[in-house]
C-alpha cells in the first residue's frame, strides 16, 4: 500500500502522542498535533480534518500496515493506548521485513563515507545492529561494486552539507597535470558519480563556464565567508543530456554517431543504452545492430568504444572514426613492438 510522506508523519505523531500517558489526549488534540508537526515540516498551513485522524487511527488499529495499535476510547472522549508500552516503533519484524533490511544496510553500507543521513544520528549503525541482533548473518544477496582504496570519499559529507547550506569553499586542488596543488574559490552546485568516481559541479567567482573537480585530487576543503554564494538555478540534467561522462563540452561538440555493434555484444548494448539518446537504426541479417547516439565526442566516450575492442565500429562521424583508428593503431604497435614477449 502506498503512502504518502504527511500520512507517515500523522501515524508518527499520533504515536508519540498516545505514547503519552500523563496527558489526556482527544480528536481535537491529535488534530492539533498534527497540524503543528505538518506545519514544522512543510513551512506552510496544512488543513487537517477530523476525518482525516478518525481514518488515520483506524488505519493504526488495523493489520494494513502491520500495526494493530491497540488504540481504545475512553470516558467516550479521551483516546490512549490500552498498552501503555505499545508503540508502532516496536512492532516486531517479519521474516520478509528482516531479509528487506538485511539488503538495504548492505547497500547503505556501500556509502559509508558520504553521511547523507548524519542528522539521523547514525540510523544505518543501528539499522544493522537491529537487524543482525534479530536474525543470523548470511552472505548478502547483493553484490555491489566498491572500490575501498578509492580516495576522496571522506570530502562527500562536507561537500554535501557546503551544497546543501549554499556555502562557498575555497579548495587545495591539483589534477593530474598540475606540478603542484593550487587553491581554489568555488560555488558548489551538485555532486556527480560516474564510473565510481565522484566530481563536484560548480563555479568559480570569475563564473567561467561549468568546473569539475575530481573529489581524489582534492587534498582539503575550507569555506570562504567572505563571499556571497553564487545563486544559480543549476540543473544537472540539463547540463549532462548530451554528454556521456562527465566532461562537458561546447553545444559545437555536439554529434550524431553511428555505432556498428556485432552479434554477441547488440543484446547488452539493446538491453542497457550506452546513452539516453541511443536509437536502433538497423538489425542486420548477421546479428549486429547500428544504433545512432547524439552527444559530446568527450574523452570518456573514446574511451568507452575502445573498451568495446572489435566488437564494435564507428561508422560516421569521419573525425571520431578516424580518431577511434590512430588510438587501435597505436595499441597494435605497443603489442607488435613486444611480440616476442607473447
Amino acid at each position: 500500500m502506498a503512502l504518502n510522506k504527511n500520512a507517515l508523519i500523522r501515524y508518527k505523531t499520533i504515536d508519540k502522542c498516545l505514547q503519552n500517558s500523563y496527558r489526556k489526549w482527544t480528536l481535537n488534540d491529535l488534530i492539533e498535533a498534527c497540524s503543528d508537526t505538518l506545519y514544522e515540516y512543510e513551512g506552510r498551513e496544512v488543513n487537517v480534518s477530523k476525518r482525516t485522524i478518525q481514518l488515520d487511527i483506524q488505519m493504526m488499529r488495523s493489520d494494513k500496515l502491520g500495526y494493530n495499535a491497540p488504540i481504545i476510547v475512553y470516558d467516550k472522549k479521551y483516546y490512549k493506548y490500552e498498552d501503555e508500552e505499545y508503540s508502532i516503533t516496536d512492532i516486531p519484524l517479519n521474516e520478509n521485513d528482516m531479509n528487506v533490511l538485511s539488503e538495504t544496510v548492505e547497500m547503505l553500507k556501500q556509502f559509508k563515507d558520504f553521511s547523507l543521513f548524519s542528522e539521523l544520528g547514525g540510523i544505518i549503525q543501528r539499522l544493522e545492529d537491529k537487524v543482525y541482533t534479530e536474525k543470523t548473518k548470511q552472505t548478502s544477496i547483493i553484490h555491489l561494486d566498491k572500490n575501498e582504496g578509492l580516495k576522496g570519499l571522506e570530502h562527500l559529507d562536507i561537500l554535501y552539507q557546503a551544497i546543501l547550506k549554499k556555502m562557498v569553499l575555497k579548495i587545495t586542488y591539483q589534477s593530474f597535470k598540475a606540478r603542484h596543488a593550487s587553491v581554489i574559490t568555488f560555488h558548489p552546485f551538485i555532486l556527480k558519480e560516474f564510473n565510481n568516481r565522484w566530481f563536484l559541479v560548480g563555479r568559480t567567482p570569475e563564473k567561467k563556464p561549468i568546473a569539475t573537480l575530481a573529489l581524489d585530487r582534492i587534498e582539503s576543503i575550507d569555506y570562504n565567508l567572505d563571499i556571497t554564494y553564487l545563486e544559480e538555478n543549476f540543473n544537472g540534467d540539463e547540463y549532462y543530456k548530451n554528454t556521456f561522462g562527465v566532461t562537458v563540452l561546447g553545444e559545437e561538440h555536439v554529434q550524431e554517431i553511428h555505432l556498428r555493434i556485432n552479434r554477441s555484444n547488440a543484446p547488452y548494448v539493446i538491453t542497457k543504452p550506452i546513452h539516453h539518446s541511443q536509437e536502433i537504426l538497423e538489425r542486420n541479417r548477421d546479428g549486429s545492430i547500428v544504433v545512432s547516439i547524439f552527444v559530446h565526442i568527450n574523452f570518456e566516450l573514446e574511451r568507452l568504444i575502445l573498451g568495446f575492442g572489435d566488437s564494435i565500429e564507428v561508422l560516421k562521424p569521419r573525425l571520431l572514426r578516424k580518431r577511434i583508428l590512430t588510438k587501435l593503431e597505436r595499441s597494435l604497435k605497443n603489442y607488435s613492438e613486444y611480440k616476442d614477449l607473447l
